[in-house]
């Protein structure tokens, strides 16, 4: 079985024969029709692929990220597709900027209906290269997590006003089963994880989801620095683009590999195994 093969029949053992199994929610297009999707990161990678597959299957896909001329190009490969998209060049690191483009948003297009945090930073570093760069955790929390819960406050009290809305926040499959050597990638995304789950509750009436993917790894610039990836599996962006749309989909609460479920039950059960094999796989890869 391909890398790919495993990760969505793993991904659908986890969304559909759980405590609360979904339905089949129909088409993707029926799914998105009429709907107004904004996509951060959407400039390359999973968010490209995703807002091109989202804005062919009919829905209004609004494009964030920091480079115009990428955005535009994203622009012009929704519309040829037949679709309709709007490009917001931002960087999401300044929260003037953000707060400027998320009221623009509002304003010319009435509402977000679902929005896919999916911009973020990544940085791998060990805790001994850390000791004087507390500015690497500062900053990862910029983009990952407060960047995150900015557009979440902007567009939420529009969703709950209408009774409809998804928030489907990239995660990292290190998110469950450990992720050494990446601490303040992985805090920050366990961070945005939980303000979620408590959003979640605070809305669960009111239909609206807070799905978290707990993505593996995606062929994509952000791990191209790292030469331990250059021969893992990793699925493409456009694989990665259509577990997105699954999650708009499905509006599953929870997205991700089989594996990372075990490993967290390992950790429920035992905390001193699951802490042995994170050590075992961060030495190996030191």
């Amino acid at each position: 079985m391909t890398s790919t093969g495993w990760w969505f029949q793993a991904k659908h053992a986890l969304d559909t024969r759980g405590p609360f199994p979904r339905r089949r929610r129909g088409t993707l297009a029926e799914a998105v029709a009429g709907r107004r999707v904004l996509v951060t990161g959407a400039s390359s990678g999973i968010g490209r692929s995703a807002a091109i597959d989202l804005g062919a299957a009919g829905a209004t896909v609004l494009l964030v990220a920091r480079r115009e001329p990428e955005l535009q190009e994203v622009v012009d490969a929704v519309t040829a597709r037949g679709g309709k998209a709007f490009a917001y060049s931002c960087d999401l690191n300044d929260a003037e900027a953000a707060d400027a483009m998320i009221r623009r948003v509002l304003d010319e297009h009435g509402g977000v209906d679902i929005l896919v945090n999916n911009a973020g930073r990544s940085i791998r570093r060990s805790l001994e290269q850390s000791y004087d760069r507390a500015h690497d955790f500062e900053r990862t929390m910029a983009l990952n997590y407060f960047a995150a819960v900015r557009l979440m406050l902007a567009v939420l009290p529009g969703m709950r006003e209408r009774r409809f809305g998804q928030v489907i926040n990239i995660l990292s499959a290190a998110n469950l089963f450990g992720g050494p050597g990446y601490s303040a990638y992985v805090a920050s995304k366990a961070a945005l994880d939980e303000v979620s789950t408590s959003f979640q509750a605070e809305t669960l009436d009111q239909n609206i989801t807070f799905t978290a993917v707990y993505m593996p790894l995606v062929r994509t610039a952000m791990i191209a620095p790292n030469a331990q990836y250059l021969k893992a599996s990793a699925l493409s962006p456009d694989e990665a683009g259509r577990v997105i749309c699954d999650a708009v989909l499905h509006r599953p609460r929870r997205m991700g590999p089989t594996f990372g479920r075990l490993t967290r039950l390992v950790d429920a059960i035992s905390t001193e195994r699951a802490d042995a094999a994170r050590h075992r796989r961060f030495s190996a890869g030191t």
